[in-house]
């Protein structure tokens, strides 16, 4: 595979979840289908970095509505595998949203801890709506009843790197989804 000489990393994975090709696949229906929910419609996209940013640009070059873009930072992992308890919004927006239909966009639901308390922020800010896109929805781990209304994919309860996704600020390059080998998160390396 040209692929492994290119990001060594991809040695660090146990097996591959969700391949490149199904994830461009995947983003170009998630467009369509918000294309269609906003035809005719401003959209200020609302992306969760640092993990959603390359999914985040993949699906706005393909959204046809005129669309502002900001970010905001949330915190729940602090270097860990688990989300460690209530988000923590560490910068949060520029743009004012007061009577804007926003998207959320994140790169994975699990607990729901972050997707519901950056929704309630944004309603708060005056949001005249808010609806959520995930790539990755990991049901297992649901604490918060929270569903998006666009995924991408539903994925078992297990680590995963790639496409943005980290540990510890690595391995986010990696073009696919992919199980993270428990030694190279467990301190055992």
């Amino acid at each position: 595979m040209a692929r492994k000489k290119q990001i060594p990393e991809l040695r660090h994975l146990d097996h591959i979840l969700v391949s490149e090709t199904a994830i461009k696949r995947r983003v170009t229906a998630l467009a369509e289908q918000i294309n269609r929910a906003y035809r005719g419609k401003d959209l200020t996209v609302i992306a969760i970095v640092n993990g959603a940013i390359i999914f985040t640009a993949d699906l706005l070059r393909q959204l046809r509505s005129p669309l502002r873009l900001d970010c905001i930072r949330a915190a729940s992992y602090h270097a860990g595998t688990h989300a460690s308890g209530k988000p923590v919004v560490i910068d949060n927006l520029k743009l004012d949203i007061a009577g804007h239909d926003v998207l959320l966009v994140d790169d994975i639901l699990d607990t729901g801890n972050t997707l519901s308390a950056v929704r309630e922020l944004l309603l708060a800010k005056g949001a005249a709506t808010v609806r959520t896109c995930v790539l990755l929805d990991k049901k297992a781990r649901r604490v918060v009843p929270f569903d998006a209304e666009y995924v991408g994919f539903e994925i078992p309860n297990e680590f995963v790197v790639g496409y943005g996704l980290d540990f510890n600020e690595r391995y986010r390059n990696i073009p696919c989804i992919g199980v993270l080998k428990p030694k190279f998160y467990s301190g055992r390396l």
